[in-house]
């Protein structure tokens, strides 16, 4: 246990990537702390928010990869693609969701002043917007440069 502990502690690849989304998160709460005037530790496990740490991990994680594999490698090749397909995601498809959960939380709030029904909200910050996508992008691919 002890020897893969190291192992994925001496790994610069994994642990600039893990560096990069942590970053991205304090940096989220702190937006949070600061818009809020209070913590809610929920900004630091959870998702949407500017920056996008999903991003942030991701170009992270391809930039590192490019600088010691190479840009022409398969290995950075794979993980640009997976990079492209979180921004896709993050961006796109959890964005959608988030909307939707901000449509069915207004309808169950006036359906439950009306009597009818007394349901828990959905989670509404789940995507994030085109801006906090590029601003996850350049920091990821910044802390890459930073660690080399």
């Amino acid at each position: 246990m002890h020897e893969i502990l190291t192992g994925i502690y001496r790994n610069k690849i994994f642990m600039t990537t893990l560096a990069a989304w942590v970053i991205a998160q304090t940096i989220k709460v702190t937006i949070g702390v600061i818009r809020q005037k209070r913590f809610d530790f929920r900004w630091f496990v959870g998702t949407g928010g500017m920056p996008s740490s999903h991003v942030a991990g991701a170009s992270c994680l391809a930039t590192t990869v490019g600088f010691n594999y190479g840009f022409s490698s398969v290995y950075f090749a794979l993980a640009a693609s997976f990079a492209l397909v979180v921004m896709f995601d993050a961006q796109g498809v959890r964005r959608a969701s988030g909307k939707q959960a901000h449509i069915l939380n207004k309808i169950t709030e006036d359906i439950y002043w009306q009597g009818r029904i007394d349901e828990g909200r959905l989670r509404e910050l789940i995507g994030h917007t085109p801006v906090e996508v590029i601003v996850g992008f350049i920091l990821g691919v910044a802390i890459a440069f930073i660690a080399q």
